[in-house]
């Protein structure tokens, strides 16, 4: 088994956070594989572990370029995963990367959350509020330090990819999700890790660079069941536009309940521009939602005005609670104070979103998931080369969960 060096985390500025969380699990399932391989062995070949151990050791020492001199030879060795990068902006705004070790030859996995507008550490201890460009920015010239490193094998964290809403062309505008993509490919990075991207063609426009596309669906589920609720004949599953329809017909199909929908008639005359002014000029719905506890999952919350307008309608047909899960929780421009008074008038019961986006939200009517151990769960098969389909596609995952 390979449990060796040959793997390095790099945590861009707006990525430490969620870098640092995975780079733990990923540690714990490195041991934990460890341990099922010790007493495999120990079982098929007679040996006690303690030598089973001893010997793989000697394995790593032999194998690799420089003994293991000053670590324990009876034990397993946590491999040391994160680099550590120096992030410098000059006075003009430029970005640079340094590496601050050698990672010729590794499986290097970069991260970054280009929706965090938390304050960012540059030059050593300074912080700075980045936007979305300026996060990309950071991204791009870490890659080419990474490749100027010649890392083995380049795979981009990106728990939002950027620019995904632009997917589609409509007159003249440009496929920007698409050639983001192809100018991070041109860089050489290989693989690309997200959550609920946005469109799925997106990845269509790769030449060779594959795109792994995560759902939290399973741990949304998880923190569903755990609130006081009953989901009984009295539930049902709404999905809050007709983008949204495959998504919520999954959960659905999951929980086992009936499918609304709202449709909405929007005045494309007007651009929206916040949660309180959209141009949603009429909601229609197609089921029965009266004294029914309403569930409604979206992939991406910015202003959260199409969200809150569903809310109030659905409230108006006389739902009892009603709960949103979202998997990129952006709460853009005025959105957390919107949702906040939209709370106090009883529009809605709980939100619950992930931590692909970091937030410091301590608010009662939001829930986080923590969806690291996914992402480290797919780190470390792409890092093996095992199969990823199980996680892709998370149904079977769901179904045992709901049965037990």
């Amino acid at each position: 088994m390979d449990y060796s060096n040959d793997i390095a985390v790099i945590a861009c500025p707006g990525g430490e956070v969620f870098a640092d969380e995975t780079a733990f699990h990923l540690k714990q399932r490195f041991h934990r594989r460890f341990e099922k391989t010790v007493a495999k062995l120990s079982e098929r070949f007679g040996g006690d572990p303690l030598s089973v151990i001893n010997k793989i050791n000697f394995i790593k020492d032999v194998s690799g370029s420089v003994p293991s001199s000053n670590e324990d030879i009876d034990k397993f060795r946590s491999p040391r995963i994160k680099v550590p990068v120096n992030f410098t902006m000059f006075a003009n705004g430029e970005v640079k990367a340094e590496i601050m070790e050698s990672i010729r030859g590794k499986d290097v996995f970069i991260f970054q959350d280009v929706e965090n507008r938390f304050p960012a550490r540059f030059n050593g201890g300074e912080r700075k509020v980045l936007s979305v460009n300026d996060h990309l920015m950071t991204l791009f010239v870490a890659v080419d330090a990474v490749k100027q490193a010649s890392a083995g094998r380049i795979t981009l964290v990106l728990p939002v990819y950027p620019y995904a809403r632009q997917h589609k062309k409509k007159g003249r505008e440009g496929l920007t999700a698409s050639r983001l993509g192809q100018q991070l490919e041109f860089l050489g990075v290989n693989h690309i890790i997200t959550l609920d991207i946005h469109s799925r063609e997106i990845g269509n426009s790769f030449r060779a660079m594959t795109l792994e596309n995560l759902h939290a669906s399973c741990q949304i589920i998880r923190a569903l069941t755990q609130l006081p609720i009953a989901l009984d004949d009295d539930f049902v599953v709404v999905s809050p536009d007709t983008g949204a329809v495959d998504r919520n017909k999954f959960y659905a199909t999951a929980l086992k309940k009936p499918l609304a929908l709202l449709y909405k008639e929007r005045d494309y005359s007007k651009v929206s521009k916040d949660a309180l002014d959209s141009n949603i000029a009429e909601i229609k719905l197609l089921g029965d939602v009266s004294g029914k506890t309403v569930f409604m999952a979206d992939d991406m919350l910015g202003t959260g005005g199409t969200l809150l307008k569903a809310m109030k309608f659905l409230k108006e047909q006389d739902a009892g609670k009603v709960i949103a899960a979202i998997s990129l929780p952006l709460f853009s421009g005025n959105a957390i104070d919107y949702f906040d008074e939209a709370y106090e008038n009883g529009l809605f019961y709980r939100v619950i979103g992930t931590n692909a986006v970091y937030q410091e939200l301590k608010r009662e009517w939001y829930i986080s998931v923590n969806i690291t151990k996914l992402f480290a769960q797919i780190i470390e098969r792409l890092h093996t080369n095992l199969s990823l389909s199980s996680l892709l596609d998370n149904r079977d995952v769901i179904v045992n969960f709901m049965k037990r």
